[in-house]
Parts: C-alpha cells; sequence; structure tokens
C-alpha cells in the first residue's frame, strides 16, 4: 500500500478513471455488437450514427487506438450499406 497522501489519492482516481473507461467501452462495444445483428436498413442508419459518435469519443480519449475506430467504422459502413 502506498504511504504518501498524493500517491493514495492517485489510486482513488485511476480506480474511478478505469471504471469509467471500462464501462463507456463495453457499452460501444455492445452497440457495434447490436447493429451487426440488424437487418432493417432504418434501424441501422440510426444505430450507426451513434455508433460512429461513440467510437469517435473513445478514441479522442485514448480509450482505444484511433486505427481501431477506423477499422470499426469502415466494417460497420460496409454493413449498412449491404442492408436492403
Amino acid at each position: 500500500m502506498a504511504n504518501h497522501k498524493s500517491s493514495i489519492k492517485r489510486i482513488r482516481q485511476t480506480e474511478v478513471k478505469n471504471e469509467r473507461n471500462r464501462y463507456q467501452h463495453k457499452t460501444t462495444r455492445n452497440l457495434v455488437r447490436k447493429l451487426r445483428e440488424t437487418t432493417d436498413k432504418t434501424v441501422a442508419t440510426g444505430l450507426f450514427s451513434e455508433t460512429i459518435s461513440m467510437l469517435d469519443k473513445l478514441a479522442k480519449r485514448n480509450i482505444i487506438h484511433k486505427n481501431k475506430a477506423s477499422n470499426l467504422k469502415s466494417s460497420l459502413t460496409m454493413h449498412v450499406n449491404s442492408l436492403k
């Protein structure tokens, strides 16, 4: 266990940030999964804009790598465009 007040505070802050990042990442993964399962074009377009926004936010905050976000956005775009 840490002995300094500053290191104890840093541990507390890190735990809160990790929990928040984990929640946001998991929520985005669930949304991506839901979008991939969708077969209706109108529903998919609505989910698509929300998913893209969340991926951009995760990449901006360095929760996921920017190239991973780009690859996900590309594959989801192809999926939505292939729907009828």
